[in-house]
């Protein structure tokens, strides 16, 4: 696990662009928590870094969002919060082969129709800034991790 403190909204900019430059090849990343906590924020910064342009949507009515990625394959952002379950996935024309990246805010309501998890990010608001718990859920989730504490710019922000 690795804590870290988002005192500024930029802080939140930055964990999304490190997240891109030290991502696996394949990944599932959950964001989770509240309400404004900056779930959408980190996905928005995290494709930024990944060289999308133009128009990022947050997916809230849309439910999924797909960008293409210099590698020739998607990166989808998913908002599962207006789902009333997992089933309602297999609408949505999912194909694991297509995506190399799933960005998934409200996870828990796609539990089971989902890959595996890589990295769950929980964010919650504390005082003025957004405090980040980074948790790793596979070896490549560990390996993640391990890369990120690397990032000089995520180091002095940690609580660890």
């Amino acid at each position: 696990m690795f804590e870290l403190y988002l005192p500024e909204p930029d802080h939140t900019d930055l964990l999304g662009a490190a997240l891109a430059t030290t991502r696996p090849a394949h990944a599932l990343l959950e964001l989770q928590g509240d309400l404004g906590a900056g779930k959408s924020t980190t996905a928005r910064a995290l494709l930024r870094a990944l060289g999308v342009t133009g128009a990022i949507r947050s997916p809230t009515y849309t439910l999924v969002e797909r960008y293409p990625l210099a590698d020739g394959r998607e990166a989808w952002h998913m908002d599962l919060y207006r789902i009333a379950g997992a089933g309602e996935l297999d609408f949505l024309g999912l194909d694991d082969d297509v995506a190399s990246l799933w960005l998934v805010e409200w996870p828990e309501r796609g539990a089971g129709s989902l890959p595996p998890t890589d990295l769950r990010v929980e964010l919650r608001i504390e005082g003025a800034g957004r405090h980040a718990r980074l948790i790793p859920l596979s070896d490549s989730g560990e390996g993640w991790v391990t890369r990120l504490r690397e990032q000089d710019q995520l180091r002095v922000l940690s609580v660890d």
